[in-house]
């Protein structure tokens, strides 16, 4: 099928570099933010191909020696023979991306020297075969990167989050990058410095993220809201050395999809 793929026409292309924001967290960690790298209607047919089709589940976690209901929906796709991947006691099904054929081509989303992340495209009407396919031809776009499992979280409202947490399990490595992709409401997203005790702290979906004393620095806390078809892309020491969180938000009414590629290391 023939995707039809465009660059956004953009008289003055500086004018989405200027949206870009690239944070230098210090000490080998960075984030890079794009607010619009899918176009407003190319993202809802995301948004509404997710949110119908996708297996999604609500699982039972184990939090400090007690069950809770995980507080959002999720579903993950990962290459066979990797690692399982196994959090808060929890161990979610592989599917595999025969599941989803057009998945497949995830197989051939390796590196592609470009640098340009800032690029908005535009795409005819996507039928629901397509989507994933176009999804990762945009992600190849990330430079030196390589991705082979897939988590995607469904948030049904401002009552559902993720709590501060490190995406630093073994099986990513010891400085993952971590690519993300929102769909639907926008949501804030947190990070904070990690320090002495907190350093050592994992996700405790059962409780909410803590508002911050006003007297911490501003260079210890970023936020950034998280726009419908937005990136954002953490790199280097950011798991090592940062927590972040999706915290709830009672006028975050309506739905909104996360997804995240990772790379998983072969044992």
């Amino acid at each position: 099928m023939n995707l039809m793929l465009k660059a956004n026409p953009n008289p003055n292309p500086k004018d989405d570099a200027k949206k870009t924001r690239t944070v230098d967290l210090g000490n080998g960690s960075s984030v890079i933010y794009v607010p619009r790298f899918f176009a407003y209607d190319v993202a809802w047919e995301f948004f509404n191909y997710l949110d119908n089709h996708i297996p999604w589940t609500r699982p039972t976690l184990r939090v400090f020696g007690r069950s809770c209901t995980q507080p959002r929906d999720t579903c993950y796709v990962a290459s066979a023979g990797l690692p399982d991947l196994i959090y808060s006691g929890y161990q979610p099904h592989a599917y595999s991306w025969d599941n989803f054929p057009p998945l497949k081509d995830i197989l051939d989303a390796v590196s592609m020297q470009s640098s340009n992340l800032t690029c908005v495209f535009v795409v005819p009407s996507l039928v629901r075969s397509n989507v994933f396919a176009y999804l990762l031809k945009v992600h190849k776009m990330l430079p030196g990167s390589t991705f082979n499992s897939l988590l995607l979280n469904r948030y049904k409202g401002g009552n559902d989050y993720v709590g501060w947490h490190s995406d630093d399990e073994k099986l990513y490595g010891s400085n993952p990058e971590i690519a993300s992709v929102s769909f639907g409401c926008d949501r804030d997203f947190i990070l904070k410095k990690k320090s002495g005790k907190s350093s050592q702290e994992r996700r405790s979906d059962d409780k909410p993220p803590l508002k911050r004393s006003r007297k911490s620095s501003q260079d210890d806390q970023h936020s950034f809201m998280l726009k419908h078809g937005s990136l954002l892309v953490m790199r280097g020491n950011t798991q090592r050395d940062w927590l972040h969180s999706v915290p709830k938000r009672a006028k975050a009414e309506t739905t909104r999809i996360n997804l995240t590629f990772r790379l998983v290391l072969q044992e």
